[in-house]
């Protein structure tokens, strides 16, 4: 087994603190893909490195990416739904990597919702 070094530590409390900041909502921005099975078979793997490599592209450290289950309509995977502190959530439908790219450059970095590729605004939780 490898020794832990320094910078292994260092990498684990980063992680760690990533993974505290999803529990806790300390991000400006979540935007969370939906992987169900048929988001997955619809190529939402794709559109999450996607939008992975706009966050770390832009070094958007205050931008939460996470994963969910199937959201309920296959017919319009890949989905992910885009949450800017104290805004209503998006959920954006038939995703690609390009439109991944656009949504994170107009509403992640921006704040203007991309509406053609929106399919409503309000939030699933139930209060």
């Amino acid at each position: 087994m490898k020794k832990l070094m320094p910078n292994d530590l260092e990498r684990i409390r980063e992680e760690m603190r990533a993974v505290t900041n999803l529990r806790e909502g300390t991000g400006r921005a979540r935007i969370t893909m939906h992987m169900g099975t048929c988001g997955i078979a619809s190529g939402a793997r794709a559109v999450l490195n996607a939008f992975l490599t706009q966050i770390e592209g832009a070094g958007a450290s205050d931008v939460i990416l996470t994963t969910s289950g199937c959201a309920g309509l296959c017919s319009r995977e890949p989905m992910a739904t885009v949450e800017l502190r104290g805004e209503t959530p998006v959920k954006y439908v038939d995703l690609d990597e390009e439109k991944a790219a656009r949504v994170f450059r107009e509403h992640v970095q921006n704040g203007q919702i991309v509406a053609e590729f929106a399919l409503g605004a309000g939030s699933e939780r139930v209060s």
